[in-house]
């Protein structure tokens, strides 16, 4: 480790700092890892529970709970500091794991999901807050790749743990894994985090605004997620929950304006780097969920790949993004500008992605795989310059308010994605409503036809909102980096 890392983490060690970050990296690991573990066990917890129709809650419970909770876990860190916080969401997502695992009904399953969402929400958000306070903006995009690396290690190692111990354990091993995992990131980080350099403020914790972004968060949640699927998106159901929606986020809008310490700070709202950053980073990451989710089915209908070669066919999609990540982590340190590769980066992502909007299903499998990576690693390259520079404009005592909102942004603009590209797609291939599974199982019967112009339309998407990341990403001040 170098003179300026020692400088930058102030009264920590090496070997502290290994030790944090180690454990840092299992606490995100979890959190990602039960985004992806339960997927491959819900016809098991069907079959199992009895109860179909609930069956979609629990992924959404957690989704809903953990998104919405986020902004809250970056303030209260900010106000209290990392170490109590980290501590409380590890133990609160190990009780709501023991609470899954136990459970006897799929609702009470549901519930308790949404119980291990409120700490989940913390483990993402509060773990790139804390490698800010210990690691100099100079240095800091080497460990933000090694942190990406656990997304990586989850989305492609969460659905095959996840299959393999619904098919040969019981479904409640997939919960009881992070009782393990829960408490050695516990005592890795416990101790340690006692030396971590405190910058909290007194602060008071606006309720109304956290009630206020707490139920637009749900309402907007569910909306993206039952419209399509659960109701037609005219029906009175989405419409009057986007009507809630849009006069929460009024709401919203006039408590920050208005109260003498809001929960997302107007300076923070104003700070040119935090806005055009985080925009970014939504368009840019945004469009990669939905394509991860929905390609299987490109692949396997469009394309007429088998299962298992289309499973294959994502892995560039998911590989790319850490080393596009790693790569820029090495060179943001050297380079003069440390915007220069991510605007590279973007423009390659969005070249790869106008050729597969205008030749993906005339070209070879290689030439397809390729463009994936190169899509991927355009993406990738972003991630670490727009962690770094958002905690470099920032004060550290905001570190973590700042951190929670990219987080936030970055789930909501996930879940809208996701459920724009399956309305484009169900309404082009002529099938009923339903999710991606739903979609692949009936589109055999549907106009592949329209399935593949729907897809054309989502590489064209992909690319325009790529265009925007880098727009925005173009109007991000370069500030210098700091070196302590």
């Amino acid at each position: 480790m170098s003179a300026t890392e020692t400088a930058g983490s102030e009264t920590l060690g090496r070997r502290e700092i290994v030790s944090i970050m180690s454990g840092l990296m299992l606490a995100q690991f979890m959190g990602a890892l039960d985004q992806t573990i339960v997927a491959p066990a819900m016809p098991t917890l069907g079959r199992t529970l009895g109860d179909v129709e609930t069956l979609p809650w629990i992924v959404t419970a957690y989704l809903l709970v953990s998104t919405a909770v986020t902004p809250l876990y970056g303030k209260l860190a900010d106000i209290h500091g990392r170490r109590p916080i980290l501590l409380l969401s590890i133990g609160l997502f190990i009780l709501g794991s023991v609470a899954c695992a136990l459970a006897p009904t799929m609702l009470a399953l549901a519930l308790a999901r949404g119980f291990q969402g409120l700490g989940g929400g913390g483990l993402i958000a509060l773990t790139q807050t804390i490698v800010g306070d210990i690691i100099p903006p100079k240095q800091r995009p080497k460990y933000q790749a090694y942190i990406q690396t656990t997304w990586l290690a989850a989305g492609l190692g969460g659905p095959i743990i996840g299959g393999f111990l619904a098919e040969y354990t019981h479904w409640s091993m997939i919960f009881w894994i992070n009782l393990p995992l829960g408490l050695i990131a516990y005592l890795m980080t416990s101790s340690k985090l006692k030396r971590l350099p405190r910058h909290e403020r007194p602060h008071e914790l606006d309720l109304i605004g956290a009630a206020l972004l707490v139920g637009m968060s749900v309402a907007t949640m569910l909306a993206l997620n039952w419209g399509g699927v659960r109701y037609d998106w005219t029906s009175p159901v989405i419409v009057g929950l986007g009507a809630i929606s849009i006069v929460l986020v009024a709401g919203l809008v006039v408590r920050l304006r208005t109260a003498r310490e809001p929960l997302i700070p107007i300076s923070v709202l104003s700070n040119g780097v935090v806005f055009n950053g985080v925009i970014s980073v939504c368009f840019a990451m945004s469009v990669l969920i939905g394509l991860i989710v929905y390609l299987p089915i490109y692949f396997e209908v469009v394309l007429g790949y088998s299962t298992d070669h289309a499973g294959l066919a994502l892995v560039p999609l998911v590989v790319g993004t850490t080393v596009g990540a790693m790569i820029t982590g090495r060179l943001m340190g050297r380079a003069g500008s440390y915007k220069r590769p991510p605007m590279i980066g973007l423009s390659i992502a969005i070249a790869a992605t106008l050729v597969l909007w205008l030749f993906a299903r005339h070209l070879p499998f290689l030439v397809v795989e390729i463009l994936l990576a190169a899509l991927s690693m355009g993406l990738g390259t972003m991630l670490p310059v727009t962690t770094t520079a958002l905690q470099n404009a920032v004060p550290r005592h905001e570190m973590g308010t700042t951190m929670a909102l990219l987080n936030f942004l970055r789930q909501l603009g996930s879940a809208f994605a996701v459920a724009a590209f399956g309305t484009i797609l169900i309404g082009l291939s002529g099938a009923p409503r339903g999710g991606a599974h739903e979609l692949l199982l009936r589109a055999s019967n549907q106009n592949i036809d329209g399935l593949s112009h729907g897809f054309d339309l989502l590489f064209l998407i992909t690319g325009a909102s790529l265009a925007l990341s880098l727009v925005f990403l173009g109007r991000m001040e370069e500030k210098p980096l700091r070196e302590t």
